[in-house]
Formats: structure tokens, sequence, C-alpha cells
């Protein structure tokens, strides 16, 4: 379920692992371990937070008894280590590969992926809409599946699934100056310049102390500042650019300037929108209005400025050189707006993951019930301490059924026993058996 946690000012309801776990203040040693697993987890896997440190803290309750039967934790540790290697083996051995079916297949088994993600977050009633757009926009992305090339924007009003992709990138306008509402507001196929220039009409020195005998003199001198700034705007339009961004501020002069010549420009544009126009139209970010050639502008099939909810959008479509998209979310509260990133965060790195290893495995609780038995069944030909070990290794993989089970209100004594005796025979069909929560 969903947990809600402040501090003080900001309110958090989510029941994402990694983000409740980092809202926590943990002093616990031990339990910033723990922490430090769910982190990891959601770096390297995305979803899965709460089921690792559920994992761990039961290993961690098994070799309690241990050391209190004054076992010496090197025993403990090297029993861990074996069992988690047989464990890897195994699932190895049993996951179901999808690299060699058919395109069809593979994207119906992501798409389950995907739902299998959603299926605990907030947005489980519109799993079938998100995960097809999960799974579009992860097939979309080049070879490297960076997920940064995926980006996310949250607009409040509207309805959920009025959410949508847009194939290239998009982000809210920025703050702009006099002269913009006469600038093009919609280009096909322009040339994109990227800037890191702040193009405003500025006092060039201002600490600078400067005698002059002639007022004369201090005419030349601002139009000196005039001159260095329309240099600038000069070089930057006979590049031939029909869209100019920055990262710092493009003043009122320079964007009244870019308007009578039917230019459109944004500054302030936050830095990983222009790295992700970067990469999407392939502009190389210039520091210096000096000597802009063509290779370095960027170009995409349709530029256009577009009004979502209350906020004006700029969207970049039909880019040609990476492929790069961005979600479009939209539903009532800001709240259930941020919980809907955090849980299709998870579902694009599942989908990621399972696309790069090409292997996928049973959920809720199967293949823990499966490792369990397989250590139960490898350890009756250990001699010695370790055997104890392994069994409380064996013991604790059932903490994820067993949780499951009491989560969704059954009898998990009964739930487990039933589970058991459907994975003892080692069958194939035997193997896949899980918790249903839904049908008890």
């Amino acid at each position: 379920m969903d947990k809600l946690i402040h501090d003080g000012r900001s309110v958090t309801i989510s029941n994402d692992g990694a983000t409740l776990i980092g809202l926590l203040d943990i002093v616990h040693p031990a339990a910033k371990t723990l922490v430090d697993i769910a982190r990891s987890q959601d770096n390297e896997v995305g979803d899965g937070t709460t089921s690792v440190v559920l994992t761990a803290g039961e290993l961690l309750k098994q070799a309690k008894t241990f050391v209190d039967e004054g076992m010496a934790s090197q025993i403990i540790i090297k029993g861990y280590r074996e069992a988690s290697n047989k464990c890897v083996e195994r699932i190895k051995e049993i996951s179901i590969k999808i690299a060699d079916k058919s395109e069809a297949d593979k994207r119906d088994l992501l798409i389950k992926c995907a739902e299998t993600s959603l299926n605990s977050k907030i947005i489980s009633n519109y799993k079938a809409f998100f995960s097809e757009m999960v799974v579009d926009s992860v097939l979309y992305l080049d070879e490297d599946l960076d997920q940064n090339d995926i980006g996310i924007k949250k607009i409040t009003g509207g309805s959920v699934t009025d959410s949508f992709n847009v194939k290239g990138v998009c982000f809210k306008k920025t703050f702009s100056y006099a002269g913009f509402e006469q600038a093009p507001k919609s280009f096909v196929d322009p040339k994109i310049a990227i800037l890191n220039i702040e193009l405003e009409l500025k006092a060039e020195k201002d600490n600078a102390e400067i005698r002059i005998d002639n007022p004369d003199d201090f005419q030349k001198i601002v139009d000196a500042e005039w001159n260095i700034i329309y240099e600038k705007l000069d070089q930057v339009v006979n590049t031939g650019a029909k869209i100019v961004l920055s990262m710092l501020p493009i003043g009122d002069l320079a964007t009244q300037y870019f308007s009578d010549r039917g230019i459109f420009c944004a500054g302030r544009v936050q830095k990983d929108d222009i790295l992700r126009v970067a990469k999407a139209t392939g502009a190389v970010l210039q520091t210096t209005t000096h000597g802009i050639t063509e290779e370095v502008l960027g170009t995409c099939g349709k530029f256009e400025e577009v009004q979502l909810g209350n906020e004006r959008y700029n969207m970049f479509t039909d880019c040609v050189k990476t492929k790069s998209s961005t979600f479009v979310l939209r539903g009532g509260a800001m709240q259930y707006l941020e919980e809907t990133q955090r849980s299709l965060n998870d579902a694009i790195m599942i989908v990621r993951r399972a696309f790069k290893s090409h292997a996928i495995v049973a959920g809720g609780g199967a293949i823990e019930m499966e490792l369990s038995r397989y250590l139960r069944e490898y350890l009756r030909d250990i001699p010695g301490k370790t055997q104890l070990v392994i069994n409380g290794y064996a013991k604790a993989l059932e903490t994820i059924p067993r949780t499951l089970a009491e989560n969704s209100g059954m009898d998990s004594t009964d739930v487990l026993n039933k589970l058991r005796q459907k994975h003892a025979d080692g069958s194939e069909e035997g193997r896949w058996f899980g918790v249903n929560v839904l049908e008890g």
C-alpha cells in the first residue's frame, strides 16, 4: 500500500521502496546497509527494492539464530555464499529465454514485464495503457538504451489517460522577454543551434574605472557594447539556424532581433533538456558565437509550440540523430503525478533490463519457492554446519511468498504449504506456482 511520509514541509505519498527508504531518517548502521541495498537495486534494476530489503532482513534474522548458538561468522558467510552461487546457477538454468522469440512474442513479454512492475503501483488500473507506452519508448531507443534519453514531464490537469508519449523532445516554454510574441512558433526541418552563451545587452566591464575628458568618448564606449552584442547576434543569424536554444538567458534585445528575422529562441533551458535536444537533433553545444559551422547545427522533422494544460510546451519531433522520447504525464494532483513518474521509472528500468538480459522468470514468489526447494535438495549431500546455514538461506527465501500472502489477507502458513507441495515434484509446471494475491 502507499505510505505517507512528511518531513516538516514536504509530503510524499509513495510505495516505491527506494523513495521511501531515502526519505526515512535512518541512523542504525545495519539498517543503513539495507538502505544501500535498496539504492543499488534501484539504480541497477529499478524495481524490486522492497523485495531485496525483505530478503536481506530475513537472511540477517536467520543468521542471528546461528550467531546466538555460537557459530563462527565465517561459517555462516561461507554457507550463504555457497547458497547464493547455487541459486544464481539455478536461475540461469530455468529462466525463460526470450532472445530467439519472434518480435511480436518479445513485445508481448516485455509488455507483461512492464505490467507486472506497475501492478503494485498507484497507476495499476491503467497498466495496459502505460505498459504500451513504456515498451514503445524503450524499443524506440538506441542500442545503448540510455535511460536519460527518456524524459518525463508532468503537467497537472486532464485525466491520466490524456498522458502521451512524444517521439522526440519536449519541454516547458522558458521565461521569455519582449519580442517573443512575434517569433514563429512552428517549423518544418529547421536548423537548430544550441548555445551556452548569454545574449543580453550588458555593460561589459562594470568595475573598470575609465576617465574621460570628452563626453563624446563615453558614447563610443556605449556603442562598443551595442556592437559587441549585435556582432554576436549577427553571427548566430548567419549560421542559418531557425531555432536558437541557450542555457543562459537570451535578453529582450536578442529576442526581438531574432523575431524580426523569423527565428525562434529560448533562453534558460534546463541542462538535461538541452542535452536531450542535442542528442536527438545532432546539434553540438557551442560556447562562443564565432565560427559556428553547418556541422554543429542540429535538425528535426518538426518543431512546434503547443498548449498543454495551463502551460505552453516546445516540442521537437521526428528527430533524425538519436532516438529520444518524452512522456507527457497528465493527472489531477501533483502528488499523483510524482508517484506516476516513480512508477514509470521502475517500469522503464524493468523493460530495459529484460530487453538487455533476454531472460525472465516468474514472479509472485514462484522463483523464490523454486530456489528454496532446490537448496533443500542440494543440502542433503552436504556434511557439517554448512548444511544448517544453507537451510537457513532456503528458509529466508520463503519470506517473499509469505509476505505476499500476508499482505493480501491470506493464511500464509497454509499458502506456503500448498506452494511447497506444488514445487516439491520439481516438474516444469510445478516450478512456476506462486501466490495469486487477487483470487487467494
